[in-house]
């Protein structure tokens, strides 16, 4: 691990710990909280919703009171929460926080939620309505690998970082496209997320690809053992149908079509499994792209990950 130190600087420090799911992140920040007289503000997209605690794996009522925790449980599922919001909220914790005299543990696997936090927004044009509904109709006459060959004709730099099957980001950069007539991609490379606010030091958590699947696993299992089947089944009698975006997540996808009769409990399992495995591996891939990322084995090395943020904060 290379050392990090300290920049001479007024803005405030942060502590990133980011990574895939199942790789520890969660723990490793309470235990630099716990050490450090620090206070951890979540970056995942799914652990903001009320109700939905099981499948998204929230810190236990236990660890939020060993250390203060912040933007958990603070929409309810039928709220289209976006990275914007996300960055609004997170940016007056964070201030709050640091006037106490406390540390910042930023911590989660919504990539994108820390991008935005830590580097600002692209200035691109807003959204069009009627744009976004033909683009969508397109994508239910002709799926959204067509979608996606379509924005690679007219923006490849944007279509080579989505995945084909990335409906929301495709039909964004389509329609930035047609409405300014210039791809986003330029907007992002005029922009490059250079609003730096903070004084950043980023753990990225490496474990081997077997351990981490196989965490996934025994985290799915623990999840179905835990009650995530009632806890679904909950959502939806409270009035939350499978069709919200925070419904349509891993997990709470899967035992939606399970509690509907599409198949057996087994095979949401194995769906959830599946998806979930996919899902870390593209993590990793968006992590491995950030160059300042320190790479850190836990819990085998916390030592070495302590005195790291110490020298960070020293």
């Amino acid at each position: 691990m290379r050392a990090r130190v300290a920049e001479k600087t007024d803005k405030i420090k942060l502590v990133i710990v980011q990574g895939s799911t199942a790789s520890g992140k969660s723990d490793l920040a309470m235990q630099l909280a716990e050490r450090l007289n620090g206070e951890i503000v979540n970056a995942d997209s799914m652990q903001v919703y009320r109700g939905m605690d099981i499948g998204t794996a929230k810190p236990s009522l236990e660890e939020r009171e060993r250390v203060p925790h912040h933007l958990y449980d603070i929409v309810d599922p039928d709220v289209n929460f976006t990275a914007a919001d996300f960055r609004e909220h997170a940016s007056r914790v964070i201030e709050e926080i640091d006037r106490r005299g406390k540390r910042v543990f930023l911590v989660g696997g919504t990539g994108l939620y820390i991008r935005i936090l830590t580097r600002g927004l692209v200035d691109s044009p807003g959204g069009d309505d009627d744009i976004r509904r033909e683009l969508e109709a397109q994508a239910d006459r002709e799926g959204l690998e067509a979608l996606h060959r379509r924005l690679a004709e007219v923006d490849p730099v944007a279509a080579a970082r989505l995945h084909p099957n990335d409906g929301v980001r495709i039909v964004r950069a389509l329609e930035v496209f047609l409405l300014t007539g210039r791809p986003l991609s330029a907007f992002q490379e005029e922009h490059r997320f250079t609003d730096e606010r903070y004084c950043c030091l980023k753990l990225g958590i490496h474990v081997e690809r077997e351990i981490l699947y196989q965490r996934v696993e025994e985290r799915v299992d623990r999840m179905i053992t835990e009650g995530l089947v009632e806890e679904v089944s909950g959502l939806l009698a409270a009035g939350y149908p499978p069709s919200l975006k925070a419904m349509g997540s891993i997990g709470y996808k899967e035992i939606c079509a399970h509690l509907a009769g599409e198949y057996p409990l087994e095979e949401a399992v194995r769906l959830i499994k599946r998806n979930t495995r996919q899902y870390a591996k593209r993590q990793m891939t968006w992590f491995r792209r950030d160059s300042e990322n320190i790479w850190v084995e836990y819990p085998g090395k916390f030592d070495s990950i302590f005195s790291t943020v110490m020298g960070f904060y020293h």
